[in-house]
């Protein structure tokens, strides 16, 4: 398929759930994320490919070569931030879909046929936006987490993700595919690739991160008849707890620790009731592990002080802790071998973001690349990446995928025995 295609697929999938500043609102399992889907199914079937939505539902196109094979798979995810850019995952989705229609061309034009097949798929709810936690669909399908349990889970409305994706008509009930690797094409989210002008970023390993669910409990009472003495305000504790979440940085080197506080909700929400509970969301990220368990509990001891001095609760769960992952060295001299031989600089570069591909690398080998953001902004309406350096990374993607499909990585079908070829 040509160029100009992926371009114009690429922006008019942008349209759907656009926002006035050139963003998208497309949260999991909404009317928006629902027409992305009828565009991805659309996409596969006019091209006779098989189309599949499992039981938290991920959506797959099925490239078929080899009856009964295990499935090389590329993409990432549809679903955006409240909100958010039109780049980050869709980029990932749409670069997949098209490389898929070129090595189905190559092949059918006489080129090597694989011993294995091919698929794309759309995670869902990688994002965490509306239902927590984020990196959910590929989780479920890695075993990380339990589907039932998953679908159980609400959005702040008190709406169940199985009742969200019934709604849309995407709660499936395919099968899986077997897969024997992952291949995922990003935006950075970060500065480094635009300020060294490089193409292309070979990802080596992802940071270690943590969440805390934060609980902060007063007592409810009038904003304007109750003596200042008298309060228990569970929002002026939160607040100290988020500047807390700030501040926890500056114990350790510059740029060692990111954290902070993005969701809150507070009760009974009344602008004349002193809050009575405030839940909150802390996020805490770092390299190494050390430094995230020395943040956290630095918090916790200061939690502990702040609800000692106002008479207040402070509750605080550890949630969605995900381990550093260190993606295989021989899909990093992949992507490398790819991109010189292409005529493209690339070099190894870290994700302090979370992909589905961290939750895909516990499974099978996964190759992950990353192309440049403008002034590194990510997750929110002004989120941009040009179309050469899109199009460059679906190049990339493209042979990649194509040595993938023919034994560049050790095919191992979900962490089972390796492949004959």
């Amino acid at each position: 398929m040509s160029t100009p295609d992926f371009l114009t697929d690429f922006h008019e999938v942008a349209r759907i759930g656009a926002t006035e500043n050139g963003g998208v609102d497309r949260q999991a399992a909404t009317e928006e994320d629902r027409r992305t889907r009828e565009w991805f199914r659309e996409f596969a079937q006019r091209r006779g490919w098989e189309v599949r939505v499992d039981g938290i539902g991920n959506q797959f196109a099925l490239v078929e070569f080899t009856p009964g094979a295990p499935h090389i798979l590329l993409g990432s995810h549809l679903d955006s931030q409240p909100l958010g850019g039109r780049f980050d995952g869709a980029y990932g989705v749409i670069a997949g879909l098209h490389a898929a229609d070129r090595i189905a061309r190559r092949v059918a034009e006489g080129g090597e046929r694989p011993a294995v097949n091919l698929a794309v798929v759309n995670w869902f709810n990688e994002e965490g936006g509306r239902f927590a936690p984020s990196i959910m669909g590929s989780s479920v399908f890695a075993g990380l987490m339990d589907e039932q349990l998953m679908l159980e889970v609400r959005d702040l409305a008190g709406v169940r993700v199985r009742d969200a994706l019934e709604a849309i008509g995407y709660l499936g009930s395919d099968a899986r595919p077997q897969i024997c690797g992952y291949a995922e094409i990003h935006i950075e989210q970060g500065r480094i690739l635009e300020r060294e002008a490089t193409p292309i970023g070979a990802v080596d390993y992802s940071w270690f991160t943590q969440k805390l669910d934060i609980e902060v409990l007063g007592e409810q009472s009038h904003t304007g008849a109750t003596a200042m003495a008298d309060r228990h305000d569970a929002l002026v504790g939160a607040a100290q707890v988020i500047m807390k979440v700030h501040e926890v940085t500056g114990c350790f080197e510059p740029e060692t620790l990111v954290s902070s506080v993005g969701q809150l909700t507070l009760e009974p929400n009344s602008p004349i009731v002193v809050a009575r509970r405030v839940h909150l969301v802390a996020d805490l990220r770092a390299a190494e592990e050390r430094v995230v368990r020395e943040a956290r509990a630095r918090l916790l001891d200061d939690f502990a002080g702040i609800a000692s001095a106002s008479g207040l609760t402070i509750n605080a769960t550890d949630f969605d802790v995900r381990d550093n992952q260190h993606y295989p060295e021989d899909g990093l001299a992949l992507t490398e071998r790819v991109a010189a031989d292409l005529g493209l600089g690339a070099r190894r570069i870290r994700t302090m973001a979370g992909h589905d591909s961290v939750a895909m690398n516990r499974i099978a080998p996964t190759v992950m690349m990353f192309i440049p953001s403008v002034d590194g902004v990510s997750h929110c309406e002004r989120e941009f990446s040009r179309d050469e350096d899109m199009l460059a990374g679906l190049d990339v993607l493209t042979e990649v995928g194509w040595r993938m499909l023919h034994g560049a990585l050790a095919c191992t079908p979900n962490g089972g025995a390796p492949v004959s070829r």
